[in-house]
């Protein structure tokens, strides 16, 4: 055969090949074209639906953005909305003058300082929380109308509250003179009916004390001390400990029994009963009772470390807590590496275990309510100038936060601190009550806060009340009888 003639064919299907070869890297190149064209599309929409959706359920955190100018078209348009109580007091008003001037009043002047706050040099409290809803309006097309022919601004929506006048008022008088804080909860919704911080200010002299204010590094006369002041918890963080016990000994907690000296040693570290006071045998329910720091130590030194921090945590410890109020955390700093001392320290609520009053007026909400927490809120519903309810806040459940069975082993306890215990000063009312004192020492001369936090009926709670009365002493002396005034406000006032 003529190898000469075979060239040409070799040649053209080399070509061919080629050919082949080089269309389907051509069809390889477009379908990964094609693959990564439609990722950035899939990317692109997928942005795009992120920016609907925060768009459609953060439009009140975009608006309320300091940056956010719609505010300012929204005020040249509307005046801001009245805030009231639950039961119809005006708590913040935009009063306006014959030139339509405004200014916003707040009559019951420091009494709701902290929890309605104000709303010039930034906001606070409901004014905060509610900013949305107070700078717009809901009223009807005609009074818009009507208004923009006259030249003057519509209606802001009105804010209904959960607070309760009546017992905002005995909350602030009893804690009088003192610094600390009061919170007053409805059990089974979470409904805050009374919230008081002391120190208070004027929020209708707010733009006159600002600057004095700010000035003052030592000032914190504009921390709401319910939400975000930081305590150590003293004997009602024995709360937590005994939840713990009763959890690690399910079967034999009601065996347990102590001969209190009046003091605990353990190695090198010393924990006093307050005063010294000899408890003499003490079974587990008395031991809480009488609040015996030295029968806690000895329990604390017992338990798990991180069985107790998991338990811990599982009560909100070191954790943002659902809560729309601006709020500080609670820390504990307990671990499996934790020393004797810090054991012992932290079974009695001292050391370097601190808590809001707001967080210890969750747990003890949740222990009376079964075990169940619900999220404490503010904000009732909101109206037009029609009276027409434009939005309404229910409920919400957060969660069992301890067992059914814990809860009521629990609140029988507290319902011992009441009878035959340190909060005795609560027992022979018409209602019954339940509760946990504590005198929590802040430093190294003994002086303490007094603390309480329990509920009322005890047996079928309806309201929770937490109180600290800042290095007043004992709860049982000075807190327990603001306590029994707020129960006794609330009680009277269903009759």
């Amino acid at each position: 055969m003529d190898k000469t003639a075979t060239k040409p064919a070799q040649k053209k299907r080399q070509d061919e090949v080629t050919a082949r070869k080089a269309n389907a890297r051509c069809i390889d190149n477009k379908r990964e074209l094609f693959v990564t064209g439609l990722f950035f599309v899939a990317v692109f929409a997928g942005m795009i639906a992120y920016l609907g959706y925060f768009a459609a359920t953060s439009e009140q955190e975009m608006l309320n953005n300091s940056y956010n100018s719609r505010q300012e078209i929204l005020l040249s348009r509307n005046y801001r909305g009245t805030i009231y109580s639950r039961d119809g007091e005006v708590l913040a008003e935009t009063v306006l003058d014959e030139q339509q001037n405004e200014s916003r009043v707040y009559p019951y002047e420091e009494l709701f300082a902290h929890i309605v706050g104000y709303s010039t040099k930034g906001r606070m409290g409901v004014e905060a929380l509610a900013n949305y809803y107070l700078i717009n309006t809901s009223t009807s097309l005609s009074n818009k109308a009507a208004n923009d022919a006259a030249g003057v601004k519509n209606p802001g929506n009105n804010v209904y509250t959960t607070l309760d006048v009546k017992i905002q008022e005995t909350a602030d008088s009893q804690l009088n003179i003192y610094k600390g804080a009061v919170v007053v909860t409805e059990v089974s919704t979470g409904k805050i009916l009374a919230m008081v911080s002391h120190p208070d200010f004027d929020p209708n002299r707010i733009g006159d004390i600002w600057d004095s204010l700010v000035a003052d590094e030592n000032s914190s006369v504009l921390l709401n001390r319910a939400t975000q002041g930081q305590y150590p918890p003293g004997s009602t963080f024995k709360i937590m400990t005994a939840l713990e016990y009763i959890r690690e000994n399910p079967d034999t907690y009601g065996n347990y029994a102590y001969q209190c000296s009046g003091t605990y040693t353990s190695g090198g570290s010393k924990i006093d009963c307050y005063h010294r006071t000899n408890h003499g045998q003490v079974d587990f329910e008395r031991s809480f009772a009488k609040s015996c720091n030295s029968s806690f130590a000895n329990i604390g030194m017992g338990l798990d470390r991180e069985m107790f921090r998991e338990t811990l945590e599982g009560l909100l410890f070191n954790q943002p807590l659902p809560l729309t109020l601006s709020h500080s955390r609670s820390n504990i700093t307990i671990s499996s590496d934790s020393t004797a001392n810090e054991m012992l320290q932290t079974s009695i609520g001292q050391g370097k275990t601190q808590i809001t009053p707001i967080h210890l007026n969750m747990v003890t909400s949740a222990i009376a309510n079964n075990g169940v927490l619900m999220k404490p809120y503010v904000i009732d519903h909101v109206e037009n100038d029609a009276g027409r309810v434009i939005k309404s806040f229910e409920p919400e459940n957060c969660g069992q936060l301890l067992q059914e069975a814990e809860a009521e082993i629990l609140r029988d306890m507290m319902t011992a601190v009441v009878e035959e215990g340190t909060a005795r000063k609560l027992s022979g009312e018409s209602y019954t009550a339940a509760g946990k004192t504590g005198s929590a020492e802040y430093n190294n001369k003994g002086d303490s806060h007094a603390w309480f936090t329990g509920f009322a009926p005890a047996q079928d709670p309806e309201i929770c009340v937490t109180i600290i009365v800042e290095g007043a002493g004992s709860g049982g002396d000075y807190a327990v009888p603001i306590a029994r005034r707020i129960f006794d406000a609330y009680f009277s006032r269903e009759k």
